[in-house]
């Protein structure tokens, strides 16, 4: 699914103690509010009856607290959980999981759903799912019910204090993951399938340098997911992995190669970088969302339109091992 996927976006909103008196009592810290695919979806898709998209099922969940299958894509936490972790903020809940009649609304919300992207069509063949357009539309209930409880003066200086951050996560070397890697015939990295996702992450760029010029006070960042995940897949043993190239789950890339109850996973989960044919392990994404924060500018301060990592040069589709 991360291959088709859409780079998860994640809009940053700073509240202030002043900036909703009669609200209820505001988050201590950022909101998030998280759009994206099955690399950020927390659980939205166990909502679909019909989904093709899940993981609310063993072995997922496995490290995660009282090894609980959430829906997360991963054997623990994905990168956006570890992000909030950094904020010292809850990661949000899946959009599904609310009432628009719930504080929680409040507290920020993951819209994220496995199988989303770009296209609406993108993710047809998984059946139900939240295309990017549908993520929007939640996200404009979400703002009315914002503007219910707060009031439209409340929400409005929400804006002026900081809610255009944008992060956006560029999309990592997707020839590189072990879906990918099957079709080489080698087992190496697929260096036109990277290719395509450098030609994306630049036009990203452009995309946010151009709107960052335009829109009065935005700051949007682009995080290089590209760099890091490179980095883990080119140096594992540098960040305490010893499998890059494959999947600590046992999978069938042909039959979706996700991590099934009859797969047979991994002694030593923390040794690989990803965990099914798609997805990074709950151990590479705590490593990702430290590298990605070493690299963000504050939240709070006036930012920048990259990262330090996103602003160098867009890198070369690489011949990792």
């Amino acid at each position: 699914m991360a291959a088709q996927a859409l780079a998860a976006v994640v809009a940053i909103a700073v509240l202030a103690q002043s900036a909703a008196a009669a609200a209820p009592p505001p988050a201590k810290g950022p909101v998030t509010y998280v759009f994206g695919d099955s690399m950020s979806d927390v659980g939205n898709n166990n909502y679909f009856p019909l989904s093709l998209a899940k993981s609310n099922y063993p072995w997922y969940g496995i490290d995660y607290p009282n090894g609980v299958a959430t829906g997360r894509f991963t054997n623990g936490r994905t990168i956006g959980d570890y992000m909030a972790d950094k904020f010292g903020v809850p990661s949000p809940p899946p959009f599904l999981s609310l009432s628009m009649v719930d504080d929680d609304v409040l507290g920020g919300v993951n819209f994220a759903s496995g199988g989303a992207g770009i296209l609406n069509e993108t993710g047809v063949y998984f059946v139900q799912y939240f295309s990017f357009d549908q993520q929007i539309s939640c996200f404009e209930m979400v703002k009315k019910a914002m503007i219910a409880k707060i009031g439209k003066e409340a929400a409005e200086r929400l804006y002026g204090l900081g809610a255009r951050k944008v992060v956006f996560n560029s999309l990592p070397p997707l020839g590189c993951i072990p879906s990918q890697r099957v079709h080489s015939g080698n087992g190496k990295c697929l260096d036109h399938v990277n290719g395509y996702a450098v030609e994306f992450n630049a036009a990203a760029k452009k995309l946010l340098d151009g709107m960052n010029a335009k829109l009065p006070g935005a700051r949007m960042a682009l995080a290089d997911c590209y760099s890091v995940v490179m980095e883990l897949i080119v140096h594992p043993e540098k960040h305490g992995f010893t499998t890059a190239h494959t999947s600590c789950c046992n999978v069938d890339t042909t039959v979706g190669g996700l991590c099934l109850p009859n797969s047979r996973p991994c002694s030593d989960r923390k040794a690989f970088v990803f965990w099914d044919a798609y997805h990074t392990s709950d151990a590479a994404n705590r490593v990702i969302a430290d590298l990605l924060w070493d690299a963000m500018p504050s939240a709070g301060s006036g930012g920048a339109a990259t990262t330090p990592l996103a602003a160098s040069p867009a890198p070369s589709p690489s011949r990792a091992p």
